[in-house]
């Protein structure tokens, strides 16, 4: 690829000296870089050993012809993408054989100067395209062999961004992208706001519901929180059966973190009414909660070979799940410190102090009903 703003090389292919004297007068004119064979196993020599950003190539040569050129172009990998215009006299039917060949375009003799500009820019603009898509491929590919050694997997030339998404959640693989994962692998420290949900009646449903009827369940389930998850750009910390966490402010920065928790909660509330509705057609009873609480935590890549999350430590981990398990049907329970830093509180009201299990001593929880959001 032209990455350091040089002229593109243009190898100008004719075993008429006159005509490889006109064009390369009107390239160099333009300023283009120009080099010229008189043949097409010269081309060929040339090319191998220094590929030009661009080939004019006649049709007719004494030695191969210049469908044979483009045919043994198009079959190394090496120039398979080497933009090709044919120059030719002949016929339709002939031009149309050059494009089966591999030919990218072709020109009529006798030249029009401004086709031939036209055409040639156009090509060249298309090979940087290219080129850039091989650069960005090949850096995809440095990135896989890096995330191989830092976290122990198996995974081979990956080439592109979905095959991280993968197995890391979208923001993670995103940043990861985007710097390298550098920071990612290292744990480290930062403030966050946990969402935990889940469903209320699963464990009785799980007893009595046939197997297929429960992934049913999970299945529209997991799916509907998921687009809201994406929705709101929150890290996807685990699913484990009904139990979802999410997470906001790493490794994607959220200045509201509590504001967009609580969103991200009551949309999930709300969609939740739907889901339940259709359950209760099968049968089915169930019902939902959320804790929200918000601290600090240690993150980072965990895992074991052939399988790393990007996870989050910490207190703030289990109080949200602590308040989620003391969450009813339709409430979404709060932490003191999500609350306090709420850009506005309304529909937000005290609820209880309580000692959540694992903490030593109690605290104020915060309590939003389904019913009020339905009603705002």
């Amino acid at each position: 690829m032209n990455m350091t703003m040089q002229p593109a090389q243009i190898l100008v292919v004719d075993d008429n000296a006159m005509n490889v004297k006109l064009l390369s007068a009107l390239l160099e004119g333009n300023g283009f870089a120009v080099s010229t064979a008189a043949g097409g196993v010269e081309a060929l020599e040339k090319i191998q050993a220094n590929k030009p950003d661009l080939v004019l190539l006649d049709v007719m040569m004494p030695d191969i012809s210049g469908y044979t050129v483009c045919q043994r172009l198009r079959a190394d990998e090496a120039t398979s993408l080497l933009p090709i215009i044919m120059v030719t006299a002949l016929d339709d039917l002939e031009r149309v054989k050059a494009i089966e060949m591999g030919a990218d375009d072709f020109l009529c003799k006798p030249i029009n100067q401004a086709e031939l500009f036209a055409r040639v820019k156009s090509l060249l603009r298309i090979n940087e395209l290219q080129e850039r898509l091989v650069h960005k491929n090949e850096e995809l590919k440095q990135l896989s062999e890096t995330l191989a050694e830092q976290v122990q997997t198996q995974v081979a030339e990956l080439e592109k961004l979905a095959g991280l998404k993968r197995f890391l959640p979208e923001q993670v693989a995103n940043k990861m992208f985007r710097d390298g994962g550098k920071t990612l692998f290292e744990p480290h420290r930062a403030e966050i706001s946990v969402v935990f949900i889940d469903l209320r009646g699963f464990t009785s449903l799980v007893d009595s519901a046939e197997p297929e009827e429960v992934m049913k369940i999970l299945s529209a389930y997991h799916g509907e929180m998921g687009r809201l998850i994406s929705k709101h750009n929150g890290t996807l910390e685990h699913f484990a059966g009904d139990g979802i966490m999410i997470f906001f402010n790493d490794p994607i920065p959220c200045e509201a973190q509590s504001d967009v928790a609580i969103q991200l909660a009551a949309d999930m509330q709300l969609a939740f009414i739907d889901l339940q509705a259709s359950w209760k057609k099968m049968g089915f009873q169930l019902g939902f909660g959320v804790g929200i609480a918000r601290g600090y935590a240690t993150l980072g890549m965990m895992g074991c070979e052939g399988r790393f999350d990007y996870a989050a430590i910490g207190s703030v981990c289990n109080l949200s799940a602590r308040l989620c398990d003391a969450a009813a049907d339709g409430e979404i329970l709060l932490d003191i410190k999500t609350y306090s830093n709420l850009s506005q509180t309304e529909g937000v009201h005290p609820f209880k102090e309580m000692t959540p299990k694992g903490f030593a001593r109690a605290i104020q929880i915060y309590k939003i009903d389904r019913a009020s959001l339905i009603s705002s």
